[in-house]
């Protein structure tokens, strides 16, 4: 696959990474076994970039790439490990549900994740939400020292604002930010948010990038998610509002039958053609769904094509927010 560049400063990487979350959590049962043979088929298919975070599982999704590395020690030179700090475990909740960016939850937050995932170092690590009450220059002066020690080798942020990110570049070089983007979530990165990162040489981490799997067409209703599914907590998978994003899915799926394609492929190719910037990191647990999504590197859109894509989801046609209001307001600080 073509490569693509995590930022000016940042690793080369193949164009459509993996994210490793729903081995662990959110979507269902884990299945380790199928996990270890999909990474084993990412690393067969040339696919670089794999993502996770402390907050997956509370650390069991970083152990779970840990075992797999340990396991497969000559794979370590073919990834690169992102994973990302700042969300903590509430006890009293039973929830991730504390933000905590200071300096010294920093680097104790990037020592445990070196253990779980059993590493040196990690290739880029994010801030994945930010506290507002934590300036980003000392997260940032944390996360310098971290790269003069060797135990990172690339600064990241997720769900930020353009103001943020401008002042975290200044202190230290930015190399990506994790955005939710897909057909279905344009205005986040579109606009001020895209024309900053672009301005600064960062690149764009794509994550949902198939709408959590609504823009494959394989959810109908709530019934096809099994009981302990996030998604069934999610505003656009209610039933209010799941029908009406149904229709639009549908509008996906016949573009991509002009296109020759499935509607996933369509979508993951739609994203790579807005910018050789754009990463994304579709989800999987499955074999099968990862060679379907690599193949999208290979889909080069015409510009009708890509236009027949955007129109099928219009500005303000999706129903629903995309977090619960709780992680809403954790988002574009």
């Amino acid at each position: 696959m073509k490569v693509r560049k995590l930022g000016r400063t940042g690793p080369e990487v193949a164009p459509i990474g993996l994210g490793c979350m729903g081995m662990s959590v959110a979507y269902g049962v884990p299945d380790d076994d199928e996990s270890f043979r999909t990474l084993d088929r990412a690393v067969d298919l040339g696919v670089s970039l794999l993502d996770t975070a402390d907050a997956y599982g509370r650390g069991a999704n970083e152990e779970l790439l840990g075992r797999w590395l340990q396991e497969r020690p000559g794979h370590r030179d073919h990834v690169l490990l992102s994973t990302k700090f700042g969300l903590r475990h509430n006890p009293e909740t039973g929830r991730v549900d504390e933000v905590d960016t200071s300096a010294a939850y920093a680097r104790t937050a990037c020592h445990a994740s070196l253990r779980r995932l059993g590493v040196d170092h990690v290739d880029l690590f994010s801030v994945h939400r930010r506290d507002p009450a934590v300036p980003i220059e000392e997260t940032m002066g944390a996360l310098a020292d971290l790269v003069r020690e060797g135990k990172v080798r690339n600064v990241g942020l997720s769900e930020v604002s353009p103001d943020t990110l401008r002042r975290a570049h200044s202190v230290h070089p930015v190399s990506a930010v994790q955005l939710e983007y897909s057909l279905f979530t344009r205005d986040v990165v579109e606009g001020e948010m895209l024309a900053v990162c672009r301005e600064l040489g960062v690149a764009v981490v794509a994550y949902s990038p198939l709408g959590r799997a609504m823009l494959t067409g394989s959810v109908s209703s709530q019934a096809d998610l099994v009981e302990n599914d996030n998604r069934r907590r999610w505003p656009r998978f209610s039933e209010e509002n799941l029908p009406n994003n149904l229709v639009l899915v549908d509008a996906v799926r016949r573009v991509a039958g002009q296109i020759g394609c499935t509607p996933a492929q369509a979508a993951l190719a739609w994203l790579l053609a807005q910018g050789d910037d754009i990463v994304p990191i579709p989800g999987t647990k499955r074999r099968k769904y990862l060679t379907e999504n690599v193949s999208a590197a290979e889909i080069v859109l015409t510009s009708d094509q890509r236009d027949l894509l955007r129109d099928a989801v219009p500005d303000g046609a999706v129903a629903g927010e995309r977090y619960p209001v709780q992680a809403l307001n954790r988002l574009g600080r």
